[in-house]
């Protein structure tokens, strides 16, 4: 893996099914599963084995199938979790075990009512368990956004020297500010002393708003693996949004950073997703809402029909959108007006458009949005008075 790839771990399959109402059968995982790795994701976290017979299931399948992608299964840090994990991923091509604990002391004393010491055992414990059923261990150290960070680089450590290859360093409540996160990372990088023989996962949570914002972070500082989801599916406010984190690094190349992801399919495979899960996209998402690349203020409109990277900085072609809209409401002005006219068959000149726009008006102050019909009855009465004078 080259030193600035950001290996990209999708989780919508397991994290972003956990959104009620978004429960998936086998057959729609393995759709998904396998639109995921044609999106071009490095790992794929199938599900969570032990979980139920069904989830079980779907995560054996999926492993039987993905061919290029790693298939990932979560477990707790319990013996059966961990060996059900492994009968799972059996058939995979490169299988991984995704296992951990908490490790803040809130989940220290309220979940486990454990000590530090007994948490760090089981930790190397689940960890050793798993690598003896799979080369690739991924840990996990729930709540890592609030645990200190000098008992955090222990964990690590310690982890690592027990085989894990990836340690997962998630803000589960999404309680980091973007900073924090990111020195959390800094300080495991400067202060863990085998670090390097792993890498370093960033799986944050929304519940502020700051998801993709922590996930930018940690890699700026060192981390090398995203989890995350398609339209940022996942626990309560949701997870880090996979197209938002792929565009980030896309789009600021100054940051020295790529992925291996299709950007082209990021539109089709939002769509996939939210039909198939039954939930929606808000119009306003970022990359894949429907109102994403849409302009209705006459400024806009006029600076985005002068040249469009005023107002865009991303080609919708490039993230498979079926491009931009120019959308009439009362806030659009001439240019707007004059440019989808001449979209549906009317080359109307200035003055044309001038005597037009009050009558444009009238109707869009009746109205959220004038639509393509409106515009005909609009031209053809418009005619018509030019006809009778």
């Amino acid at each position: 893996m080259p030193a600035n790839q950001i290996l990209i771990f999708d989780t919508t399959l397991r994290d972003g099914e956990q959104v009620p109402g978004c429960k998936l059968n086998t057959k729609e995982k393995i759709e998904l599963a396998l639109a995921l790795e044609d999106l071009g994701v490095d790992i794929i976290e199938a599900g969570f084995p032990v979980s139920s017979p069904g989830d079980f299931h779907s995560v054996e399948e999926i492993a039987k199938i993905i061919q290029r992608a790693t298939v990932c299964g979560l477990s707790r840090a319990v013996k059966q979790d961990i060996e059900s994990a492994g009968r799972a991923l059996r058939h995979a091509r490169h299988p991984r075990i995704h296992t951990g604990i908490g490790t803040s002391d809130s989940h220290i004393q309220s979940k486990f009512n454990a000590s530090r010491q007994e948490i760090l055992e089981r930790a190397v414990q689940a960890v050793t368990w798993a690598r003896n059923l799979v080369e690739d261990v991924e840990f996990y150290a729930e709540d890592a956004g609030r645990t200190d960070d000098a008992y955090l680089a222990e964990v690590v450590e310690a982890v690592i020297d027990a085989g894990a290859s990836t340690v997962n360093i998630p803000d589960t409540t999404g309680y980091c500010l973007p900073h924090q996160y990111g020195e959390k990372i800094a300080y495991l990088v400067s202060q863990v002393p085998n670090i390097d023989k792993a890498v370093i996962a960033c799986h944050c949570h929304n519940d502020l708003g700051l998801a993709t914002a922590n996930a930018i972070s940690g890699v700026i500082q060192g981390a090398r693996q995203v989890e995350c989801t398609i339209n940022g599916l996942g626990e309560r406010a949701g997870n880090t949004s996979l197209e938002e984190v792929v565009m980030v690094i896309r789009q600021h190349r100054e940051l020295g950073f790529f992925t291996g992801i299709k950007t082209q399919r990021l539109n089709p495979i939002s769509r996939q997703v939210s039909e198939i899960m039954r939930m929606p996209v808000q119009p306003n998402k970022a990359i894949v809402g429907s109102n994403a690349f849409s302009h209705s203020s006459g400024i806009h409109q006029d600076g985005f029909l002068k040249d469009s990277q005023t107002y865009e900085i991303i080609n919708p072609e490039e993230v498979g959108a079926e491009g931009s809209k120019i959308v009439l409401t009362a806030r659009s002005g001439r240019s707007a007006l004059a440019f989808r006219l001449q979209k549906i068959g009317y080359p109307f000149n200035r003055n044309d458009i001038d005597a037009l726009y009050q009558r444009f008006l009238e109707i869009a102050d009746s109205k959220k949005e004038v639509l393509e019909e409106d515009l005909h009855q609009l031209a053809k009465a418009y005619a018509s008075t030019i006809i009778a004078v």
